[in-house]
């Protein structure tokens, strides 16, 4: 065997042939960055796969580079991977690729240019329709099916499917963004991917290679401190906590040349008003017309 060929069986059976100190170093340049300062404790647990979800970010500018064949296959099977409760798989996707549908997307999701800058848009869609015909055929009634319960299942499959499909993507060397604005309308968007009843779209996801005249980069999270609890839930230093973070974000901001708020001055900024939700508060009527039972 060709030393080329050890070097991937190597690879194949014992993982990266980085050392782990240097990965180590690289993790904590990636923590610098996730957490907007040098000042977090270093990961004692590393690899690869850690380095590369330290390093997301959400990409708004694509490359006019196409896909490769067999890219969306790829992405499916990532997403079909992951968890999904009592394995009922009541979630699906629509891949869009066609420039005038995703150009009618993205007026439906608020004119964000990139839905149709990039060249695929994956719409993921709780779905109960299918188990619903399942039924239907087997001439049974879903009693447990028009519940809230029912609905959250086709949701969190639908998210947790997707992101197992940006791990994947990423790992291929695009980039992608999540588009909740897809929610604006559902009525609408349902009605252009011909969606049946008891189907709805939970978010978009635009997907392409990033654009390297408009590289996007790493926004800081909340600290651990904020997110973390041990046993039971507690806010004690939350004040501290999240001045110090509005203070990492706006610095943030300013260095991209952003205007320089805090994070808590967004947050607030966001939910203040109903008309931040852009006929998102339309939700719950729009869900029951399109066969959503919520009881």
């Amino acid at each position: 065997m060709k030393l080329g060929g050890l070097g991937v069986l190597r690879r194949l059976l014992f993982g990266s042939l980085r050392p782990f100190g240097n990965m180590l170093m690289t993790a904590h340049s990636k923590l610098t960055a996730r957490y907007g300062t040098p000042d977090v404790s270093p990961l004692t647990q590393c690899n690869e796969i850690v380095e590369q979800l330290l390093d997301h970010r959400s990409v708004r500018a694509f490359s006019d580079r196409a896909l490769p064949e067999g890219t969306i296959d790829t992405l499916i099977a990532a997403a079909q991977s992951a968890s999904t409760s009592s394995n009922l798989q009541v979630w699906s996707v629509v891949a869009v690729q066609d420039v005038d549908r995703k150009k009618r997307l993205s007026g439906l999701a608020g004119n964000q240019a990139y839905i149709h800058q990039a060249p695929l848009f994956l719409v993921w869609l709780a779905d109960l329709s299918r188990v619903s015909r399942i039924a239907e055929q087997q001439g049974v009634e879903l009693e447990a099916l028009p519940y809230l319960e029912s609905l959250l299942l086709g949701t969190i499959d639908a998210s947790l499917a997707a992101q197992n499909a940006v791990v994947a993507l990423e790992s291929l060397g695009l980039g992608s963004v999540y588009i909740g604005g897809i929610r604006n309308d559902i009525e609408s968007v349902a009605k252009e991917l011909a969606l049946p009843p008891q189907v709805y779209p939970v978010f978009g996801l635009c997907v392409g290679y990033p654009s390297p005249d408009r590289p996007a980069k790493v926004k800081p999270r909340l600290p651990q401190q904020a997110v973390l609890h041990h046993e039971t839930y507690s806010a004690t230093g939350d004040e501290v906590v999240l001045a110090d973070y509005d203070k990492r974000l706006g610095a943030f901001y300013q260095r991209e040349g952003m205007k320089a708020s805090g994070w808590s001055e967004q947050v607030v900024s966001r939910l203040r008003s109903v008309s931040s939700l852009h006929g998102r508060e339309e939700l719950l009527a729009e869900l029951a017309r399109m066969g959503f039972g919520l009881r």
